[in-house]
């Protein structure tokens, strides 16, 4: 490898180059590939995703959304126009650590859904979700 100095010269380039862990790009790679992109909560993009049963239940979902997002967690509502089947089977493809689905029962009793490792456990209150996710996506120390 060579490169033509101002004076017409050819010369060869010198690169210093020190990394602990390699390229950040290479890093993540491994990541991705030893967690085969499911990665442990703490360090998912995307720790839960709420799922509203039927529309009538986006406003109460967007409700939870903001109180796990208050509480450190990084949240999205899934609120497309497709069945509560395919939106959970959406999160789980992604590999979301929780789902929370939300439907009349949980908007009567403030609770929700939670899916969690494959586990759904239902009419768990919304407070009590909320530290179990908490709880769960904290890094590890």
């Amino acid at each position: 490898m060579e490169y033509t100095t101002s004076t017409n010269d050819r010369d060869r380039p010198v690169m210093i180059h020190c990394a602990k862990l390699g390229s950040v790009e290479r890093f993540i790679g491994v990541l991705v590939e030893h967690y085969a992109g499911a990665f442990p909560c703490w360090l998912a993009p995307v720790q839960a995703t709420v799922v509203p049963v039927a529309d009538r239940h986006n406003d109460y979902g967007a409700e939870v959304v903001a109180e796990l997002r208050s509480a450190g967690i990084r949240a999205d509502l899934d609120d497309h126009d497709d069945t509560v089947g395919e939106k959970i089977r959406r999160a789980v493809t992604r590999k979301h650590p929780a789902v929370l689905v939300v439907g009349d029962d949980d908007v009567e009793a403030s609770s929700v859904g939670l899916r969690v490792d494959g586990e759904e456990t239902r009419g768990v209150p919304r407070a009590e979700a909320i530290r179990r996710l908490v709880e769960r996506c904290a890094p590890p120390r």
